[in-house]
């Protein structure tokens, strides 16, 4: 038997947050739960909750992502949140940030079976990402790091006014309390606490927010920032 027939049917819930993209996400759950498993994306214990856990968990994050922006999910993984966005979401321009090569080939799978024209898969590492890749509105993030160096890897991504949208736990205000003079220091002016997916999913999403004012990233990365745009204009002739 393998992990694919472990995975429950989906939850009513599902078809009213996925709406005509139902089938899709019946099929990236399908992906997750059979070569996810089998390439260790996911463990095969997830495989039960993929829809409650993992899924609707992350889609209920279209909530409070305003509309027609382009968004940065950093350390993408196995597509969470950035896949279940993309589905319930076509209005946005989403990258899919991921270091390791076996996830970004699967993320890659993933969005062509899926026909998700409006997301593009990049290998690589957010502090690396400063002048190579364009600034986006938001930033999403789930399950990659503590909020303060999160933060120092997603922040710097966005553009001025930007906002990052991490999925966090029980422990979301103690995080933002104890990484505040960090914030302070990339340029965060606000970092707030949200609840999303009422009548969705329980217990609801945790979401902390994470915005910016005209700085991402603080005055250090606002020099390398400048550096980058310096280098990457063209030279004029003589």
């Amino acid at each position: 038997m393998t992990e694919a027939a472990e995975l429950p049917q989906a939850p009513e819930q599902a078809r009213t947050v996925f709406g005509e993209y139902f089938p899709e996400a019946v099929r990236y759950a399908e992906l997750l739960a059979d070569a996810g498993v089998k390439r260790g994306l996911i463990g095969p214990r997830e495989v039960p909750r993929l829809w409650e856990r993992h899924l609707l968990n992350c889609a209920v994050l279209s909530e409070v992502v305003p509309q027609g922006v382009t968004v940065c999910d950093v350390g993408s993984g196995a597509g969470l949140p950035g896949i279940p966005l993309a589905l319930v979401r076509r209005d946005l321009k989403i990258t899919l940030l991921e270091p390791l090569l076996r996830r970004t080939t699967f993320l890659q799978e993933v969005v062509e079976l899926l026909g998700l024209d409006h997301v593009t898969v990049v290998r690589g590492r957010a502090e690396e990402m400063l002048g190579k890749l364009p600034p986006v509105h938001v930033v999403t993030a789930r399950a990659v790091a503590p909020l303060d160096r999160l933060a120092g890897w997603g922040v710097p991504l966005l553009r001025p006014y930007g906002e990052m949208l991490a999925l966090k736990g029980d422990t979301a205000e103690e995080e933002i309390d104890g990484a505040r003079a960090a914030l302070a220091k990339l340029g965060v002016v606000e970092a707030s606490v949200l609840q999303v997916g009422e009548g969705v999913v329980d217990p609801m999403t945790t979401v902390v927010r994470v915005e910016v004012g005209e700085s991402p990233g603080g005055v250090r990365f606002a020099a390398k920032r400048a550096k980058a745009a310096r280098t990457s204009r063209p030279r004029r002739r003589r």
